[in-house]
C-alpha cells in the first residue's frame, strides 16, 4: 500500500494510514480474541454492526488504518491481518476508487488468503455473512477489475507499465481455480450427497461445526459454488455456471437461503442463465419463489448493509421476470402477490411487448439493458495505439443475441393467438388467416414446437408451452394446459382486510 501514488492520494484526503483511534484499537483486540476463542455470535456482532458503525464515523472517506498499524494489537498475527485486509479493501472499494495498485494488492491479499484455507491448518468458525461476503466480493473485484481494464483509452503510461507487468492480477482462470479448488479440498460435494443419505448434517447444523472443527474450507467451498455460477454468468457461459451450482438443490432451502445476499444472486444467476437457454417455466417458478420472500421479508433487512442491494436486485429480478412471461405466457406459475407488483410495474409494458414491431424490441432492449449482468471480456486488453476502449463488448453480444431470441419468439405470438382460440381447426384454414400458404405454416409450427421445446439440465427435452398441439389428418388439435385454481390466496387475503375493518371499528369510539 505504500507506493507514491497512494501516499499523495492519502495526502489529499488528509488521512493518515498508521493513525489507529482507541475505538478501532479495541475493535481490532476484541474481534482477534472472539475469533481465537470461536465465538461466532460475538464476531458476526462486530463484523455486521460495530464495523460498519466505525466506519461511518470515522472513515466515510478514508479508509481503515493499514494493516501494518494495528498488527501490533493482534500479535502480528499473519491469519488475522489477511482477514483485516479483506475488509480494508472491501471499506476501499464501497467508499472509494481504487487505484490499480490497491486492485493488484487486493488480488495477492486474496490469494494469500485462499492459500491459508487451502493448504494451511484453519482452526476458525467464522460466520456465514463473512464468509459469502469474500466470495461475492472476491467475483466482484474481479468483474470490477475486468471493466476497468477494458476501458483502455484513458490510461495513463504507468498504468499500461503496470497492467504489463501483473498481467496476472485477475487473470480468469486464476480466479476460476481459485474457486473450483475451494469446492473441491472442501469436499462439499460429497459431503452434500452423504446429507441425502443422513450421514452428514452440513444444512441442518448451517454449516457450522460443532465438534470443535472449523467452517471455513467447507462453507467457503459451499459459497464457492454460488461464485462460480455468477463467474460463468459474466462469462456468458449459462450451461457451465448451472453445471456449477447443481450439487445445491434450489428447491429446498439450505445454506445458500441462511445469508439473504446469497439468496438473491443464486436465483438471479440461476433465473437469468435459464431465461437465456430457453427453460422459461424454470426461470419464472424461481423469480417467482424469490419475489414473494422479498416481498414478505424486506422489511426485516431495513437496516442491512446489504439493504440496497436487495431492492435493486429485486427490481432487476421484476424485469426479468416479465421479459420471461412476455417469451412464454406462464402466468399460472406465478403468485397473486407478485402478479399484481408486476402488474403495477411492467403491465404496460408487457402488453406493448407482445407485439410483432420495433417498439416491442426496444422494450425487450430496454428490461434486458437494466436487469443483466454486467459482463465483461476476460482476455488481456491490445496495447497497440490507438488504444480503445472495450468494456461494452461482451455486453453488446449477449444483448444481439437476446434480441435475435426474441425476435423469433415474436413471430409466434400470432399464431399463439390463434391456437388459444379453437381446439381444432384446419390447416388450410388457419393458413388463410394467417395470410400464409400451407408450406409455409406448416414450417412456423415446427418453429413453435421447436421454440417453447428446451433441453433441462438432466438434458431431457422440455416444453414451455402454455398452449401446445398435434396435426392429425391435416387439423390442428389444440392442447392447452389448464391452470390449476388456487383459492386460498385469496381468502387469506380477504381475512386480512376484514380483520383489519374489525380493528378500525373496534377503536371507533360510539358517543
Amino acid at each position: 500500500m505504500a507506493n507514491d501514488e497512494e501516499r499523495l492520494q492519502a495526502q489529499d484526503l488528509g488521512y493518515d494510514p498508521n493513525f489507529v483511534p482507541d475505538p478501532v484499537k479495541t475493535f481490532v483486540v476484541h474481534l482477534y480474541r472472539h475469533i481465537r476463542e470461536k465465538n461466532v455470535y460475538e464476531i458476526h456482532q462486530m463484523y455486521e454492526t460495530s464495523f460498519q458503525t466505525l466506519s461511518e464515523r470515522f472513515f466515510k472517506d478514508t479508509p481503515w488504518p493499514s494493516v501494518d498499524a494495528v498488527a501490533q494489537y493482534v500479535d502480528n498475527d499473519h491469519v488475522f491481518c489477511l482477514l483485516y485486509r479483506e475488509m480494508w479493501f472491501r471499506h476501499l472499494y464501497a467508499r472509494l476508487t481504487p487505484t490499480l495498485r490497491q486492485r493488484i494488492d487486493s488480488w495477492d491479499n486474496y490469494c494469500s488468503l485462499f492459500q491459508v484455507v487451502l493448504h494451511g491448518v484453519v482452526n476458525m468458525q467464522l460466520p456465514n455473512q463473512w464468509l459469502w461476503d469474500m466470495v461475492d466480493e472476491f467475483v466482484y473485484q474481479f468483474q470490477s477489475f475486468c471493466q476497468y481494464r477494458a476501458k483502455m483509452k484513458n490510461k495513463t503510461e504507468q498504468e499500461i507499465a503496470l497492467l504489463k507487468q501483473f498481467d496476472q492480477a485477475w487473470n480468469v482462470f486464476g480466479v476460476l481455480n481459485f474457486l473450483q479448488a475451494l469446492v473441491e479440498k472442501s469436499t462439499i460435494i460429497q459431503i452434500l450427497e452423504q446429507e441425502k443419505e443422513g450421514l452428514e448434517q452440513f444444512t441442518s447444523n448451517d454449516g457450522y461445526d460443532y465438534n470443535g472443527g472449523s467452517n471455513v474450507l467447507k462453507v467457503l467451498g459451499y459459497f464457492s459454488m454460488v461464485g462460480l455460477l455468477r463467474v460463468h454468468c459474466l462469462l456468458g457461459d449459462y450451461h457451465t455456471g448451472l453445471k456449477c451450482l447443481e450439487p445445491i438443490d434450489i428447491s429446498q432451502s439450505g445454506v445458500y437461503t441462511i445469508v439473504i445476499g446469497c439468496h438473491i444472486t443464486t436465483i438471479y444467476h440461476y433465473g437469468f442463465a435459464n431465461l437465456m437457454l430457453r427453460r422459461y417455466v424454470d426461470a419464472i417458478r424461481e423469480f417467482n419463489k424469490i419475489l414473494l420472500y422479498i416481498f414478505k421479508y424486506k422489511v426485516y433487512h431495513q437496516k442491512s448493509p446489504q439493504y440496497e442491494q436487495i431492492l435493486k436486485k429485486n427490481e432487476q429480478m421484476y424485469a426479468l421476470l416479465a421479459i420471461s412471461l412476455s417469451l412464454c405466457p406462464q402466468s399460472r406459475l406465478v403468485d397473486e402477490t407478485v402478479n399484481s407488483q408486476l402488474r403495477e410495474k411492467y403491465g404496460e409494458k408487457m402488453s406493448r411487448m407482445q407485439r410483432y414491431d420495433d417498439e416491442a424490441f426496444a422494450m425487450y432492449d430496454e428490461l434486458f439493458s437494466y436487469a443483466c449482468p454486467k459482463f465483461i471480456t476476460p482476455s488481456a486488453p491490445s496495447f497497440e495505439e490507438p488504444l480503445v476502449n472495450y468494456n461494452q463488448d461482451a455486453y453488446r453480444l449477449q444483448l444481439k443475441l437476446f434480441l435475435y431470441e426474441a425476435k423469433q419468439q415474436q413471430l409466434l405470438s400470432g399464431l399463439r393467438t390463434f391456437l388459444k382460440v379453437y381446439s381444432t381447426i384446419s390447416l388450410a384454414k388457419l393458413a388463410s388467416y394467417m395470410e400464409v400458404d400451407e408450406p409455409t405454416l406448416r414450417t412456423i409450427l415446427m418453429t413453435y414446437k421447436h421454440k417453447t421445446h428446451a433441453v433441462d439440465s438432466a438434458g431431457k427435452i422440455i416444453s414451455n408451452a402454455d398452449v401446445d398441439f398435434y396435426i392429425d389428418d391435416d387439423t390442428i388439435h389444440v392442447v392447452e394446459s389448464k391452470p390449476s385454481k388456487r383459492y386460498g390466496d385469496y381468502f387469506l387475503r380477504q381475512v386480512v382486510k376484514l380483520e383489519k375493518v374489525i380493528n378500525e371499528m373496534d377503536s371507533i369510539k360510539l358517543e
